[in-house]
């Protein structure tokens, strides 16, 4: 990895393993599962709808069955290689650069007796520890926006991935006419100097020869989301009182916000992407 993209790896492992992050995560983004939720009605519970995504993303990334061999690269909480484990008894490496969110992620996959189908991992996405042509399906929800070589975390899928592999993930994105220049709030927040795009991604997948088998655009799920947090923030506050600091609740409040605004203006986007790898690849 270039010094530059260290950095940002270092940055965001830093971030996760704080207290205060790794707490209002668990306790507040909603619990296993820390991305994007797929609403479909007003005040619905974070966690259900953070689980109506896994379960969308596994509908796309079909066929799934106890064959199938799995890396969740970003695993978070561990919540998405739970339920695929559970659903389909398939084997999943979870990869995942902070060890806070790691040793959660093992004490609840050993309580729902699923230690024989997910390996907990700690490392980079940048790159990974496992040989080439390794996994069918790769799976990533809302990660790769904190690499500083989002290229090379392409580049290291295709290279895990089995050919005739399917590649799953989502990520909060700039649109693609949107500048730079107008998320200047957002990008300081996770320190670096852009965001994917649609376009990118697309572009990207198509310079490894990928197959595009479809961008399933979500936008209005973005600030419908990281509204409901910013709800559930407020209105948890005294519970997280000596978990999460208040200078950290405060900034986070401002944080969601940004991606509020950004999503309504039409400056951010979310959805899901899945590409697959050519047999002959």
């Amino acid at each position: 990895m270039t010094t530059d993209t260290q950095a940002a790896t270092q940055t965001a492992r830093d971030y996760y393993n704080s207290a205060d992050a790794d707490n209002f995560y668990f306790h507040i983004w909603g619990g296993e599962d820390i991305h994007v939720g797929l609403y479909e009605r007003e005040g619905e519970p974070i966690a259900d709808a953070s689980r109506r995504t896994v379960e969308r993303m596994a509908e796309r990334a079909a066929p799934i069955t106890s064959d199938t061999r799995v890396l969740d690269i970003g695993a978070g909480y561990g919540g998405a290689a739970r339920l695929l484990a559970k659903t389909f008894g398939c084997r999943v490496s979870a990869l995942n650069l902070a060890e806070a969110e790691n040793e959660r992620n093992r004490t609840m996959t050993r309580e729902q007796g699923l230690g024989d189908k997910i390996e907990v991992i700690d490392g980079a996405f940048e790159s990974m520890p496992f040989g080439d042509a390794s996994f069918d399906l790769v799976w990533c929800q809302d990660a790769i926006l904190h690499s500083g070589d989002r290229v090379g975390v392409l580049r290291e899928v295709d290279r895990v991935l089995k050919p005739g592999g399917r590649f799953v993930f989502t990520d909060p994105m700039r649109t693609d006419e949107a500048d730079p220049s107008d998320l200047g709030a957002i990008l300081e927040r996770i320190h670096l100097p852009d965001l994917g795009s649609p376009g990118f991604y697309l572009q990207q997948g198509a310079a490894l020869g990928w197959t595009d088998e479809g961008f399933e655009a979500h936008a209005d799920m973005l600030p419908r989301h990281y509204a409901r947090v910013r709800e559930e923030l407020e209105r948890n506050a005294d519970r997280l009182d000596g978990l999460v600091s208040s200078g950290y609740i405060e900034r986070m409040k401002k944080g969601l916000a940004h991606w509020v605004e950004g999503g309504k203006a039409g400056k951010l986007t979310w959805g899901i992407f899945l590409f697959r790898k050519p047999e002959g690849g």
